[in-house]
């Protein structure tokens, strides 16, 4: 598993990002893993689909957010590393052996290692 260390909380989280205006969901999937971690990737599948809270941003802005979660396989055995400003670390961990992470993203690890083809639509 591909996890990287946000700079701002220091917390791990798989690679995450926004799609792009006009942008295809699992092309912005594969952009965020190179953008981010040095990866380049292929979206294998749609694992799920949630909406996640509302929040309020630092600049008053309020947003809700769709969340989509994709299964990626690496497409060589490069070295991921933090390729932007967002991440402090990047690196992989055994699937039975994830870093700590919130339930979101564990339940999703979970739904990786399931191994079904259908997608998850969360209400």
């Amino acid at each position: 598993m591909l996890a990287v260390r946000r700079s701002d909380d220091g917390t791990w989280t798989p690679v995450t990002g926004i799609v792009d205006p006009g942008e295809e969901p699992a092309r912005a999937a594969t952009r965020e893993v190179a953008e981010e971690a040095g990866i380049r990737c292929t979206a294998l599948r749609l694992l799920e689909v949630r909406s996640l809270p509302p929040t309020v941003h630092p600049n008053g802005d309020h947003a809700q957010y769709l969340d989509l979660c994709f299964l990626c396989e690496a497409e060589d055995d490069a070295a991921p590393y933090p390729a932007d400003g967002e991440n402090t670390e990047a690196r992989w961990f055994p699937l039975d052996a994830p870093p700590a992470m919130n339930e979101r993203f564990m339940a999703q690890l979970a739904l990786a290692r399931e191994d079904r083809p259908e997608a998850r639509f969360r209400a």
